[in-house]
């Protein structure tokens, strides 16, 4: 009688031919398209090197024009020469971002887009700075500010052709972020000031920590009698403009026609319920009856 061999469970089977032959060729078919996909990879990438190369350095594709908008101070050439741009230059190779902030360095320039237009022509769009006052600080040069308040070069009276712009006084510089800014409830006053539309026939602002803003303007509120003052002083505290100064006009028009003989020198309108107006004698006035004019 045969004995019954048992399996010897310490001992592994041995596997059959035809699945390890089945399993070294789908090893094999992987290695293949492994090696395949690498290849065309490399390939590829040589490729786009190489049509990157021809493109980038070759003269067919050369700046051949640069259209600029948006300048009024500053001159074309100048952002040409900032932007270190020339006809020689390949315009596939020029970084845009770079450009853009070369451009932007200039103090008169708020910022800078630079886009490429076909295949040889530059776009550049520049918004230039809106000067708002000009600001006097002791010991240093006096900075110009834009609309935002924010300063953004020191002023030259022989190179920057500015007009009828106010001028400030009363402020200090302090540094914030390692920039150098206006800041803080006196200067928000003198912002809010110039903002509405009374403002553009001031001449002067001075700043106080404690009493406000005072205003050096253009002699409106004597028009009704010849006068030889060309400016009025007017104190307005830190809030409540556009209702103080159309009160001023108001005590103007009441002094016209109350007290002819009279011109206004100064107005106090730091509390617009109880406000102080200083009067003198119209001399000019008072000239002109002596001659019987």
């Amino acid at each position: 009688m045969n004995k019954k061999i048992k399996p010897n469970r310490f001992k592994p089977e041995p596997k059959d031919p035809r699945t390890q032959q089945s399993d070294s060729g789908h090893s094999i078919d992987f290695c293949l398209k492994s090696i395949m996909i690498v290849a065309f990879i490399s390939i590829f990438s040589l490729a786009s090197i190489f049509a990157y190369d021809l493109v980038t350095q070759s003269n067919v594709f050369n700046i051949k024009s640069i259209k600029i908008s948006g300048t009024h101070r500053v001159l074309k050439n100048d952002i040409i020469k900032l932007a270190k741009l020339t006809k020689k230059d390949n315009i596939f190779n020029i970084n845009l971002f770079s450009v853009e902030k070369l451009i932007a360095s200039h103090p008169w320039i708020q910022s800078a887009s630079v886009k490429r237009k076909l295949s040889t022509t530059l776009f550049v769009s520049v918004i230039e700075q809106v000067p708002l006052a000009i600001v006097k600080i002791e010991n240093l040069s006096d900075i110009l500010i834009n609309t935002k308040g924010q300063p953004f070069k020191e002023y030259n009276p022989h190179k920057d052709s500015i007009e009828n712009l106010p001028v400030i006084t009363g402020l200090d510089l302090t540094n914030k972020d390692d920039q150098f800014m206006f800041n803080g409830p006196l200067f928000n006053s003198i912002l809010n000031f110039l903002k509405i539309q009374d403002s553009s026939t001031v001449s002067q602002i001075t700043g106080n920590k404690n009493t406000g803003i005072s205003i050096e303007t253009n002699d409106i509120y004597n028009h009704l009698q010849p006068s030889e003052l060309k400016s009025i002083q007017i104190k307005l505290g830190f809030n409540n403009f556009k209702a103080k100064l159309n009160k001023a006009k108001r005590i103007s028009e009441y002094i016209d026609k109350n007290f002819p003989e009279r011109i206004i020198c100064a107005m106090d309108l730091f509390n617009i319920e109880k406000v102080f107006i200083k009067t003198k004698l119209n001399d000019a006035l008072h000239n002109n009856l002596e001659k019987g004019v």
